[in-house]
């Protein structure tokens, strides 16, 4: 019996040095045989965000042994493997490269094909971690750097229906996080203060709510909250801030999520009704909540990734290695890092959004 692919992932795109093996089982899923990531929270704490050249320096210093352990975790021996797969972006290009030129560098040695993964097609596909699922699907991606609605047609084929037109959803819960004087990392943690709040204390804009289609904006919505922030005095009060930060968000995705499902059903021959939402923010629990229920509402079939690959994870990375290794689409060890890369390379470039996601 012909021995099923194994590939070494490596992501280093942001602040998490990570490097994982996944290997296809008989049924051609995706197996994790391990699964390594190292947090720099402790690097970047009393900075209150990701400074790059630390960033990139603790890379440097701990990618060698991350790759190590993933090795010797997973049971295979590295001459075992059939290919790298490493980020080549989008993200801070100092951090890029250190885990691009390693992967090249490893791949070259062993003689293995390199396959340069795209961290956003990571997070679309990570679902595939733990689902079968089948093309088309409608995608929500919600992380720190991006917030997006596509249609996944296959794998490299993505059309994005809708994307911020200023700052990303987990941007949005970081500086809110801040603003309350909780430490960094503190968007996942405005879950916790909302638990302890009142959700109607404050009325939150709500921008673009009822035009722009499945558009979103949240640079209003971070500016009040910035005003209101000013004026806390209790730990109540920033706590009620908190539940109506989190109520705002909810009933953003609730509306423009229903929104993506019409244009998605629109273009879309084939029903197939699944709804994919990832990243980092789809491991906030009330958001996951609001979006089964509007799923169960509208017929549509809700999927997420385990709650510990929602973040950066290299897992994701070789999973997306392992599906171009099955078509062969190597990429030569001259690729280079891309600090912005999108999914669907035709979408319009939108004023305000800074970048074209």
């Amino acid at each position: 019996m012909k021995k099923k692919p194994i590939i070494l992932g490596i992501e280093s795109s942001c602040d998490e040095t990570a490097a994982s093996v996944v290997q296809e089982n008989d049924q051609g899923i995706p197996t994790i045989l391990s699964n390594i990531v190292s947090s720099q929270i402790n690097v970047h704490k009393e900075f209150g965000g990701v400074v790059p050249e630390l960033a990139a320096r603790s890379h440097v210093e701990k990618i060698d042994l991350i790759t190590k352990k993933a090795i010797d975790e997973s049971g295979i021996k590295l001459e075992d493997l059939n290919a790298v797969a490493a980020t080549a972006g989008p993200g801070l290009i100092v951090c890029l490269s250190v885990g691009l030129s390693f992967g090249k560098a490893v791949a070259s040695s062993l003689k293995k094909p390199f396959i340069a993964v795209n961290h956003l097609e990571g997070h679309a596909l990570s679902p595939k971690l733990n689902s079968k699922l089948n093309y088309p699907y409608l995608l929500l991606l919600i992380s720190g750097g991006h917030t997006q609605f596509l249609s996944v047609q296959g794998l490299g084929k993505y059309k994005r229906l809708g994307t911020t037109i200023d700052d990303a959803i987990g941007e949005a819960f970081d500086k809110t996080a801040k603003l309350l004087g909780i430490e960094f990392p503190g968007g996942p943690k405005i879950e916790e203060f909302a638990k302890k709040g009142d959700s109607k204390k404050y009325e939150l804009p709500k921008p673009i709510m009822h035009k722009g289609g499945c558009n979103l904006s949240f640079a209003g919505l971070k500016t009040a909250v910035l005003k209101i922030a000013t004026k806390i005095k209790t730990d109540q009060e920033k706590y009620d801030l908190a539940a109506s930060f989190q109520k705002t968000v909810e009933e953003i995705l609730y509306k423009k999520s229903k929104i993506a499902f019409k244009e998605f059903k629109n273009i879309n021959t084939k029903k197939n009704n699944v709804f994919v939402v990832a990243g980092g923010v789809a491991a906030n629990k009330k958001i996951r909540k609001i979006l089964i229920k509007l799923c169960e509402e509208e017929n549509f079939k809700a999927v997420f990734p385990p709650i510990n690959l929602c973040g950066d994870n290299a897992a994701m990375i070789a999973m997306v290695g392992l599906e171009k290794f099955k078509l062969k689409q190597f990429n030569n060890l001259d690729y280079p890092a891309k600090p912005r890369w999108a999914l669907d390379e035709s979408a319009k470039f939108l004023k305000g959004a800074g970048v074209k996601l």
